[in-house]
Order: C-alpha cells, then structure tokens, then sequence
C-alpha cells in the first residue's frame, strides 16, 4: 500500500499524507488537488474507491461515423472527456457500413433514456436527407447538438469549422509557392462541408489566381473520404496537369501521396499536397503532412457546452457555431517545380 501511495503522490504532485486523505474521504483537501489525486488514480490504472465515485448526472450519446478516420475517435475523446467532467457519461455509437444506420442508433439511445445527443458528421450534412427526423427527435423532448453540417430545416446549436476559410488558407499558401494548377480532391457533392470547401476554393482560386469558377470546377474532383479515394481523385487530378492538390481529409492526402508516388513523383519535389483535420500522428508520415487543423479541443467543448444549456433549460443559440481552423505547414509542400525550372 505504501509503494501504491508512493506511485500515486508521485503521480499527482502531491504529498502521500495528502494522496491518504483523499483517498480516505477525509476534508481539507482543495477541490484541484483531489482532481489530481483521482486523475492519477485513472492514469495509474488503480480503481477508484467506491464511495469515491461519482454519480452519472446521466448518460449522452455520441453518434460518429465510422472511427477508419483517426478525426472522429479525437472528437469523440475531446467530447467524452468534456461530459464526463461535467458528471455525465457518454455512450459512444458508430454508423459502419452495413451496420446500424443513425436512426437505429438515435432510437437505442432514446429508448435507453439518454438526456440528449451529439451527432457528428451526420445526415444533418446530407443535404438529399430527410430533416424531420430532428423534429421527431426534438418533440420527444430529447436535446440534441450537431456537428459538422448546416441545415437551415433544423433548429438546433451546430458547431462546424470553417471550410470557406481553410480553402483559402491551403491555396493562398500554394499560390504563395508558385503553384498555378491547383486540384481539389473531395467527397460526394451533396454533404454540406463539401459544398463549402468549393465555395471557398473556387473563391481563392479567383482572387489569388484569377482563375474563374469554370475553369477551377475542371480541378476538383470528387471521390470518398478514404485513401484509397484520395489516390483515385489525386491520380485524376495529376493526369490533368495540377502540381498541387488539395484534399478534404488526411486519409485522402496519404492517397494522393501514394498515387503520386505510383506514378513516378516526389512529394513535394514534384508536386504539393495538403490535408484536412491533423488527425494524430499525421506529423509522423513521409513526408510530414502539410495540413489544415480543424480546432477539435474547441469544436467538441463547444459542442458539450451548448448540448448541457439544453438539458439545463437554458437553450444555446439555434444557429452555428464557426470555427477557424489553422494552416501546419510540414514537409508535404514546396515550391511549384515549374517554379524551380524558371530559378
């Protein structure tokens, strides 16, 4: 017991006499200090004591899509992580393909009596979805915050990064390196995040390139949000003279990274590419990924936050939340090659 109270003090930042009074349910320990003797508790993989743990204020489900793209299991840990600190528990629900659709999910989670919901990248982002299913949702009295998608239809707190934005960030940063033929490699157009991210594209394009709506339509290419998607799209983009391609996640810019390598060409020597999200351990690839981070800590906070003002009675805004998301440059762009043959 002395060597576990050791570990624990150690752990934590604090004395053993003061691991001991926690531990024992014994006053005079500052509500911080606990906190982290409990923290040190969970990291150390000891069990908490039973009467030191708390009550559930009640559980809230979390509906992500499939967790293949590292994005939705760090937002699903910023969330989980944001409500069990407020003392609620969170049930964790993924759509898999052939699995349980989102409605399935919704009604489990409603029948198992959850105090609300916070759907991420859901059919609110589909905009060929049927939207009264959030009606339907909202008159049985269940609180819900979407994330990543807008619909006008729907009355509820959605929280989104700015995909106008982050285009603009990845081709003024191109633009910047000489690049002139820049692709776009994306999902299927009917999501909303994809909608915008052309909008803003198309936008920069203009204004950094001069290039107009029609000729940068020819440079997008649509496909899924996997590598395997990405490798395809890129291999389109490539064949149609781009330097630089744009991708709408970083699963899909390891494909277009492969599709370049398939074909004989150096990243970033012969050609540039940028993602989308800086998913974890997206630093560590060959070469580290140039990326547009979406701000996940303040996206999933804020998201828990406006789902807690719903239970409590005190509804968040029904409109969205936007957030700026921030341009890493790593080791996956450089300078246009057509650039370095002028030099």
């Amino acid at each position: 017991m002395t060597a576990r109270l050791a570990d624990i003090a150690a752990q934590a930042g604090v004395s053993e006499a003061t691991v001991s009074r926690v531990l024992n349910g014994k006053p005079g320990v500052a509500a911080a200090t606990r906190e982290s003797v409990l923290a040190a508790l969970d990291v150390l993989g000891y069990e908490r004591p039973v009467r030191l743990r708390q009550r559930s204020a009640g559980l809230v489900g979390l509906i992500t899509p499939e967790l293949d793209n590292p994005i939705f299991p760090a937002l699903a840990q910023v969330i989980g992580q944001a409500l069990t600190r407020q003392g609620y528990t969170p049930v964790l629900a993924t759509q898999t393909p052939g699995g349980s659709t989102e409605d399935e999910l919704t009604e489990m989670l409603v029948d198992r009596g959850v105090s609300g919901i916070i759907f991420v990248s859901g059919l609110h982002a589909d905009t060929t979805a049927d939207m009264q299913r959030y009606d339907r949702l909202r008159a049985q009295g269940v609180p819900y915050v979407l994330v990543n998608g807008f619909s006008p239809k729907v009355q509820a707190p959605f929280v989104s990064p700015d995909d106008r934005a982050a285009m603009h960030l990845a081709v003024t940063h191109l633009a910047a390196l000489g690049h002139t033929r820049i692709g776009l490699a994306l999902g299927p157009r009917r999501f909303v995040p994809v909608l915008r991210k052309i909008e803003g594209f198309q936008h920069a394009m203009d204004e950094r390139l001069g290039i107009g709506p029609a000729e940068s339509e020819t440079l997008i290419q649509h496909s899924l949000y996997t590598l395997e998607g990405g490798q395809a799209a890129a291999a389109g983009l490539i064949a149609r003279g781009c330097t630089a391609v744009v991708c709408a996640s970083d699963m899909m810019a390891l494909g277009a990274i492969r599709a370049a390598r398939q074909q004989g060409l150096h990243v970033p020597k012969d050609i540039s590419v940028v993602g989308f999200d800086d998913s974890p351990l997206i630093a560590f690839t060959d070469p580290p990924l140039t990326t547009i981070r979406q701000p996940v800590q303040a996206m999933g906070q804020a998201a828990v936050r406006a789902l807690l003002e719903e239970i409590g009675g005190t509804p968040a805004p029904h409109s969205e939340f936007v957030f700026m998301p921030e341009l890493v440059v790593r080791g996956s762009t450089a300078s246009s090659p057509t650039r370095n043959a002028d030099a």
